[in-house]
This record gives C-alpha cells, structure tokens and sequence, in this order.
C-alpha cells in the first residue's frame, strides 16, 4: 500500500517531505483518484477546493496507516463533488447499500442532496430492501426531502416505498407516507393500493392506521369531488379496500370502528357485494345492532338457491341478535324461511333483477338525510384475496340448505321453554316437516327426546301430543322413552295417562309386552344424546344478560341517530333507574351521539358515569370505546381528560408505546408553569414542590394570538416542531425514553387531588 501511495503522489507532483517516521504529503497540484489508494477514501474534510488530509506515517512492520491530529492542506486539481457522485452512483448500481448511504451522507454534508437521479435510485435502493432499518431511513429520507427541497420526491418512489414497508409490517412509517401521498394528492394504482391496505391490516395497530387512512382518503376524495380535475387525480377506494378493512376491524374486535367504515362506505357511494353482508353481519352482531342488521334481509332473500350457502353468517348472526333480545318470534320467523329457502324463493313475485343494486339505509331512516348503502347480494369476488373469516354458532348448511345445529335448536327450545309457550314450538316443529322432508321429521323426535333425556317430560308429552293433533304422530320408540322415563321417576299417574294415550292411538298393539319394555334401559341414537349434551351445556354455560338491555340500547341508538336527543337522555335516564348497568355499546351510543351535535362538556360527565361503572366492577371498557372517548376529550379541548383516559388505558394494558404521543404546547398560561421543554435541563422540578413533573416530556413553541385561531393545525410548521421531528428521527433511543417517562407519570385524580388537598391545609387558618 505505501508503495502504490508514493507512485501516485509522485507521478502526480506531489512535493514530498521525508520524515523519520514515514511520508508526508502536503500539496497536489493535479487531479489524483483517490479510488485508486483507498476505496473507501482517506479525505477527511472540504473547504471550497482545499483539502484537508491527515498526515499518514507508514512503518515498515505495521500493515496499515496510523493518522495523526496534525492536517495540512493541499489543492486538489479536480472537484470532489464530481468524486463523490461517481461513488455514489457505482455503490448504487453495485447494491452495496452501506456505501451508498455513507456516500450519500458525506455529500450532503458538503453540498447538499444530490441530483435528482441519484436520489431517486438511492431512495429506489432503500424502498427494495426488505430490511426494516433501512427501510426506516428511507422514509426519514423522505421527510427530510420533504422540508429541504420537495421536488426531489416523485409519486412512484412513495409508492414502491410505502408497499415495501407495508410488506415488512411497518405500519406506522406506512401511513405517514400515505398521509404525505394524500397531501399531495398521489395515490397508487388501485391494485398497489389494495395490496398496501392487505399488509396493513395484518396487525391490530396496522388496522387502526389503515382504518384511518381509509377515513381521510375518502374526505379527501369528497372534497375535491366537485372539482373534476382534481377527482380525476384521486382514486376512489373499492369494495376489496373496504372488505379487507371491515374484516380486520371484526378479526381485532373493532367493532365501534367498523360500524364507522360502513357509514364511510355508504357516505362514498362504494357498493357492497357478498363478502361485504357477511362481515357487516359479524359487526353488527358484536355491536348489538339487531335492528339495523334486519334491514339487509330482504336483500338476502333474493339471493339465488346455489349462493344461500354464503349468507350462513348472515342468517348465524341475525338468528343470535333475536335470542339476545329475547325476541322468539322474530327467531321462529326467521328460521323458518331457512327451511322453506327453496320453496320461497320460487314463490316470491318481487324478485328483483340481480345487477341492480339494493339499497338499505344505515342509521337514520330519514330518506332525505340519512345514509343509503348499495348492495349487489348475488356479486362474489372469486379471485379476491380476503378470505372472510366465518364463525356461525347457531347454523350448518345441508344439501344447499341453511338449518340449524343443536346450539341453534337448544336456545330456541330453552326461550319457548322459559316463556311458556311449548305449544308454539310445537307449531314450528310441524310447520318445519310440512315444508321438509325425512329430516326435519327426525328433527321432531330429536327435540323430543333430548327433552326427555335432560328431564323435561312434560315439555316432552306436550309435543307429542301437539305432533298427534295435527296428524304427524311420531313412532313408537318416543312413547316408550317417556314412559320408560316415567317410571323410572315413579310418576305413576303420567305413565297410567300415557297408556291409555297409547291404546288411544293404537300403538298398544305392537308392543307385545308393556311389562317388560318399562324394565328395559332406554337408548338414544348418537344425534339424540348430541342435541341433549347440547342442552345440558347451554344452560351450564349460559350467561343470563337482560334483553331490556339490549332494547334499550337500540332505542339509544335510534334516538341519537334521529337527533332526538332529549329521548335518547330519557332512555339513558331510564336504563339508570331501573337499575340496570350500561354496557359499552350504551356509551358508545351516547358518546356518538353528542359527539355528533359537538357537546364534549357532556361527554366529560358521562365519562364519570364510565368510570363509576368500571370501579363498580360492571363495566370492562374495550380499546374502541377508549379512543372514541379521548378523541372526543382532544376536539374539545379537555386536555386533563385526556390524559386521565390515557392512564386508564395504560393501567389496563390497553396503551402502548406506539400510542403515546410527546406533546408540542404553547408556552404560555398554566402550560409555562407546569410543563418543561425537553433541551431544558435546569426545571427539573417545580420549586414549590406542589407538582413534581417529569423533565423532558414536551417541546415548546411561541405563537402569536392569531396564529393560534389561524393555525391551530398546522403546528408541525413551526421551527419547534422540527426540532421534535429532528428528535424522533435522530435520537430513538432517547425518543422511546422519553415516551417511556409520559407512561409512568399517574395523571388520575387520585393523585393530584391529594396535592390539592395538602397545598390547602398547608395555607388555611387553622381555629384555636
């Protein structure tokens, strides 16, 4: 190596000055290729067309250059900024991403950012890693382009950036680069698009962005509706777009933030296939909603007989809805149009034509004001990639039929049995064999005998003989299950009833010694003793919830969207005094509602009614229900609210690091006296020990009156948020500490009224 660095500095004229440790080089007056000495380069700094070079010592048993401290200068012939491009662009189509990024850092140091084709394959060099680190530097690289020079980015650079992030489950750099694209009005293609939203949705935080990301495009997309030139630049999201959401939303129990994508899909004119229905089922299920679910049956209904099969959920989740509110007619009703599908369906006379749209409102019945979805119920995307996770409880499918399973049968025989009306039951089960066939007739004897197996012999004898009245008598083994059953409990009078019931009906005849049938041990076929063990664990494991319950939450919800709003406090009033707890679904009912109309003081009390109900025990508080409340408290301006929800979340493992935010304050009023700016490191605590905060945990910024009412919204413009950024970007370490400080810090009033408790002893004149 010493012996090529003098070839190369002599027969460049290199003046040599000879030292007894080695060589020295101090002036060059021509251009000499420092990739061909070293090629990592030896230059260690530029001034104009100087450069400063470390003395290198060579000694004759070391392999390698010492530096030392000492520089001297030397002017060099040729630009460097010409060296350090070519660098650059040979480390770049060599792929050796290190270099390229080193390269690139030093250039931008001396000159800034480098020619728009480098930066675009630099930045395409990032975005096809599938490293994370550098996948991360490319979006901060993004960024830093954004606020130094913006042309420099280029619409399908985003796009390979954010679809390669997203493949690498980084959600949150991805919908930064979606929002940036929105900003700008850049959108993918729709098929990049929806293969953006399919990697995003994976995770339950990548489902909460995406749902949000989701939310902004469309306003977007509204907004500039009127403008034709802009729409055109815009891409409207599609039905796969909406299902791949609404399913995340239903897979991570969203379901509050489910229901707002089906309002969003209504309010963008997006029409609703198959797929859709079913996930829209599944939400509207775990909100309660039996009411608006039952608006999309007549839809169902005029889906063809070979695609029933893919309603299951639908008919699984409505059926369940009706149990809940203890609405067995509504139940029977329905399952019955389950047997008879075939036979409705060819009957009906208002078939409509299957490619024109149906359309069912959502919320508000209003037809001027409300919301309207379309819906194509016969349209199935067969090739589409969202497989809709299905879970019915309640019902099977059997030779192109939807009926029920012995879950389903056991509630609807257990809501008859408590309502007293087996008789009912004994019309549906024979209306069911009317309109079937053999099955549904061992349906009969099915229900029939787990009745008997669990004990309800009277349930059991009343069926049989409703079956008997209408003409459809079952066979001999039921009549002497029951009263072999009879005996065995020593009912002597019911097994003397029944006998004569017996000869009555002429079944005597075949059994040739009666005797003996009461002593021999009743059997039961395999599908009768699975519909009893089905009965004996549901009422095992059933949970006994109030119907009023979910009535008076659907009314909630009817007032609210009607903007009835005294009615929907006098419900709410009700609920309280017929001592009957709220669940989550009444306050996010109540949260919507005055959140709709803009009254967040009222939000602040009902958050009291939350939190009594949760230290009461009767209320467990789930994430959607969290952030719709602290949202809520940020639009109103309830910043101490705020950071109470942000407590209880963190106190009931709902928070994590990635939803805690450093916050950016004006420095003026209270915010001055309580809070501390991060590069402050003297107001480690306040001096009066009244409040004891955190050092670090905020930036501060100084904005004039205006400019608060003006750009209340556009903090991230002001020089103090780019110091934040600058933080986030530059220190992570830090960063994640600083976060980790906010988490510890108890912002619930158990601990600051205790504080002003003290400081008011500490004052008050105390009596003699």
């Amino acid at each position: 190596m010493a012996q090529s660095l003098k070839k190369a500095l002599f027969s460049n004229h290199v003046l040599i000055r000879s030292y007894t440790s080695g060589y020295k080089f101090c002036l060059a007056t021509q251009k000499i290729d420092i990739r061909s000495i070293n090629p990592r380069g030896f230059v260690h700094s530029y001034h104009f067309r100087n450069i400063i070079v470390f003395k290198t010592c060579h000694k004759p048993f070391l392999p390698h250059y010492s530096t030392s401290t000492k520089t001297e200068s030397i002017c060099w012939g040729g630009s460097t900024h010409t060296i350090l491009l070519r660098k650059l662009g040979v480390a770049l189509k060599e792929h050796r991403v290190d270099e390229a990024w080193e390269t690139y850092s030093d250039f931008k140091k001396l000159y800034g950012f480098p020619n728009q084709c480098l930066m675009n394959e630099l930045m395409t060099e990032l975005s096809y890693s599938s490293d994370t680190y550098w996948l991360q530097r490319a979006c901060d690289l993004v960024f830093l382009v954004r606020k130094e020079k913006s042309d420099l980015l280029c619409p399908h650079l985003l796009i390979k950036l954010s679809l390669s992030m997203a493949r690498a489950q980084m959600p949150g750099p991805t919908s930064m680069i979606l929002r940036l694209m929105l900003e700008k009005e850049w959108l993918p293609p729709l098929n990049m698009l929806r293969t953006v939203f399919l990697h995003m949705v994976k995770t339950d935080v990548g489902t909460y962005l995406s749902s949000n990301i989701l939310i902004e495009l469309c306003d977007l997309f509204k907004k500039l509706s009127a403008n034709r030139s802009a729409s055109k630049r815009l891409i409207k999201p599609d039905t796969m777009i909406f299902n791949l959401v609404l399913d995340a939303c239903m897979r991570y129990k969203s379901s509050f933030k489910g229901y707002q994508i089906i309002e969003l899909m209504a309010d963008a004119g997006v029409a609703a296939d198959a797929h859709t229905v079913v996930i829209i089922s599944r939400i509207h299920e775990m909100n309660g909603q039996r009411d608006e679910l039952k608006k999309f049956k007549d839809a169902v209904d005029q889906v063809s007989v070979p695609l029933v099969h893919h309603y299951m959920q639908f008919y699984d989740s409505l059926l369940s809805l009706y149990f809940k509110f203890n609405d067995v007619d509504a139940a029977s009703e329905l399952i019955f149009d389950m047997y008879r599908c075939k036979e409705s369906i060819h009957s009906r006379k208002d078939i409509k034509d299957p490619q024109k749209p149906f359309l069912v409102s959502i919320g508000s019945q209003n037809k001027r004001a409300g919301l309207k979805i379309q819906i194509f119920p016969e349209l199935i995307q067969k090739d589409s990639v969202l497989k809709v996770e299905s879970k019915e409880e309640l019902v099977i499918c059997k030779t192109g039929k939807i009926v029920l399973n012995n879950k389903g049968m056991t509630k609807l025989v257990i809501k008859y049995k408590r309502s007293g009306r087996i008789s009912e039951l004994s019309k549906l089960l024979i209306s069911i064999q009317k309109v079937g066939s053999m099955n549904e007739e061992s349906l009969c004897s099915q229900v029939i005998d787990a009745c008997i197996t669990v004990g309800w012999l009277e349930i059991a004898h009343d069926i049989l003989d409703d079956m008997e009245l209408a003409g459809y008598p079952m066979g001999n083994s039921l009549y002497l299950s029951l009263l072999r059953a009879y005996n065995e409990r020593n009912m002597f009078r019911e097994v003397e009833v029944l006998r004569k019931q017996i000869r009555k009906a002429g079944l005597s005849k075949d059994m040739a010694d009666e005797s003996l049938t009461l002593s021999e041990e009743r059997t039961t076929s395999t599908g009768k003793a699975d519909l009893a063990e089905s009965f004996i664990k549901e009422m095992e494991e059933e949970k006994t919830v109030a119907s009023m319950v979910y009535e008076l939450n659907s009314s909630i919800y009817f007032f609210w969207k009607a903007k009835m709003t005294g009615d929907a406090l006098k419900t709410y009033r009700k609920m309280q005094e017929m001592k009957i707890w709220p669940t989550v679904e009444t306050f996010f009912n109540m949260v919507s509602g005055y959140s709709s109309l803009e009254m967040y003081r009222e939000i602040t009390i009902l958050w009291g009614d939350i939190k009594r109900n949760m230290e009461s025990g009767n209320l467990v508080v789930n994430r959607d229900l969290y952030e719709f409340i602290l949202l809520n408290f940020l639009r109103g301006g309830y910043f101490e609210r705020v950071m109470e929800v942000v407590g209880y979340m963190k106190e009931h493992g709902i928070l994590g690091l990635d939803l805690v935010a450093v916050p950016i304050v004006r420095k003026t009023g209270g915010l001055a006296d309580t809070v501390f700016d991060m590069d402050d490191q003297s107001n480690t605590e306040m001096a009066n020990g009244l409040f004891t905060l955190v050092e670090g945990l905020i930036f501060q910024f100084t904005l004039s009156k205006s400019d608060v009412f003006n750009n209340s919204l556009e903090v991230a413009s002001y020089p103090d948020s780019d110091r934040a950024f600058s933080h986030y970007r530059e220190k992570p370490d830090e960063w994640n500490h600083i976060v980790q400080k906010i988490m510890e810090i108890d912002n619930s009033w158990n601990n600051t009224a205790g504080k002003y408790v003290d400081a008011y002893n500490s004052i008050r004149v105390r009596s003699d």
